[in-house]
This record gives structure tokens, C-alpha cells and sequence, in this order.
């Protein structure tokens, strides 16, 4: 099996190699290619390989701009990032995907899965054009306007420090102190607010990149976050996310 790893983090496109190796000894990893440019260099100079593993965003936009200007004939399990509505959008378009960091378990069912298949499925365009559509950076929001006395007032989400959720209510703290009661969930927070300002700590918490003090390494792989403006408070990060909120203060 030839195969073919579309990643531009050098230590999660190593950790692929490293996988890979240990569950098919006898495969070959033909290249390492960073960005979109390069990678449609590397396809109009040699054949498909027998599958492709390709991440969804790259250093210089996203992957799916590569099937769109050249088609390629090779099943393609995507890595992403992204959470829950990604995944639904993966699975809607029967499309096998991972997210990262990639575990060694989903990327042996992964492969099991397209070697079991005769004729392991390719992506068509109605697919492809569905998740570019999910994919293209939208509008983020800026403020919410709620309901205040006998009217309305509006606040701005750059005031807001965290977002959280209690007995299925939804809150903003604010850099005042104050709270305000948001009627959206938890879900549609985080796709609405912009994702290199405020991070999905977990089910409780979407918190602020500059309301984030000191943070500290925690039992079983976790972390835990300190709150500048609330340092009574402990958010936790889970062990699967603690490397992607790592790698998103370090971005």
C-alpha cells in the first residue's frame, strides 16, 4: 500500500508515519507534503497513491482546493481538527475522516475499512462541493442583542472573557464581572464565535485566549486553566484536547 500524508504540523504528520508503520510494516509512505501548492506539484508529477491522508487545513488554505483542480482517483481519509459538526459533515458525505491528534485505534479501523471495500469510495463533487461550502471561513459573530427591561441592549463578544453552561443555561461572563444570560447553546456558540480567540475547553466551558492565565499540568494527561479575571475558578482540558489547545496558544 502506497500512501501519500497531506499535513503541515510536522509532529502530527511524524506521529501518521509513526502509525502507520506499526500497523502496516509493509506500506510506504511515498511523501510528506505541507500545503496546497505543493501537493498539486507532487499529483501532476506522479501517479495516485492507493490512499491519501490529507488534513483539512493547510498553511495555505484548504485541502479541499486541491480536488477541486485536480481530480484524483485514490480514497482519501481526512484529519481535522474540528469537532462534532465537522464530523457530521465527514459523515453525511460518507467520507472517512480522524481527528486529530489522530489515535492508533481510529486509523486501524480506517484502514481496515478501505481494504475491506472492492472499490473503495472516491470523493465525487456534490460531496466535495458541500464540504467546501461547510469549510469557507464564515462571518464571525460579533455581538448578541438581548432582552433588557422592556427592550433590548446589545453586547460584544469581545467583552465576553468565557461562555458556560449551567443546568442547560447558557452565560457570558463579561470583563466587568457582570453575566448575561445568551439563548444559544453551548454548540452554536462555537461555531459562531471566532475559533483563534475562544477554545471548546469542554462541555462546560468556551473560554477567551486572553482571559487565560497560568496552565498547569493535571492528572491522567489533563490541564488545568486559570482564569484571570475569575482565579477561583478551574477550567479543565481534557486529555484528548490537551495538544490541541497547546498547539492553539502556541499559534
Amino acid at each position: 500500500m502506497k500512501i501519500l500524508i497531506v499535513e503541515d504540523e510536522k509532529p502530527n504528520a511524524d506521529r501518521l508515519k509513526r502509525l502507520i508503520k506499526e500497523l502496516r510494516p509493509r506500506a510506504e509512505v511515498i511523501g510528506v507534503l505541507e500545503c496546497v501548492s505543493e501537493t498539486l506539484d507532487w499529483l501532476a508529477a506522479n501517479a495516485c497513491p492507493d490512499v491519501m491522508l490529507m488534513d483539512v487545513r493547510l498553511s495555505d488554505g484548504l485541502s479541499f482546493e486541491i480536488l477541486e483542480r485536480k481530480p484524483i482517483d485514490c480514497p482519501i481519509i481526512f484529519t481535522t481538527a474540528y469537532d462534532e459538526y465537522a464530523v457530521r459533515a465527514f459523515k453525511h458525505n460518507s467520507i472517512d475522516y480522524l481527528l486529530k491528534p489522530v489515535e492508533k485505534e481510529e486509523l486501524s479501523a480506517a484502514l481496515e475499512k478501505l481494504e475491506s471495500q472492492q472499490h473503495p469510495s472516491v470523493l465525487n463533487q456534490h460531496a466535495l462541493d458541500d464540504l467546501i461550502h461547510f469549510f469557507q471561513p464564515k462571518p464571525f459573530r460579533k455581538r448578541f442583542l438581548l432582552p433588557y427591561k422592556d427592550g433590548y441592549k446589545s453586547i460584544l463578544v469581545q467583552d465576553v472573557i468565557y461562555f458556560y453552561s449551567e443546568w442547560k443555561i447558557t452565560r457570558a461572563r463579561l470583563s466587568d464581572g457582570s453575566e448575561e444570560v445568551i439563548p444559544l447553546t453551548m454548540e452554536e456558540l462555537e461555531q459562531q464565535v471566532d475559533s483563534s480567540v475562544f477554545f471548546r475547553a469542554n462541555r462546560q466551558f468556551i473560554v477567551c485566549v486572553d482571559a487565560i492565565g497560568q496552565v498547569h499540568n493535571y492528572f491522567n494527561g489533563k490541564l488545568k486553566v486559570d482564569i484571570k479575571q475569575n482565579p477561583a475558578l478551574e477550567v479543565i482540558i481534557s486529555r484528548e484536547k490537551a495538544s490541541l489547545f497547546k498547539n492553539w496558544l502556541n499559534y
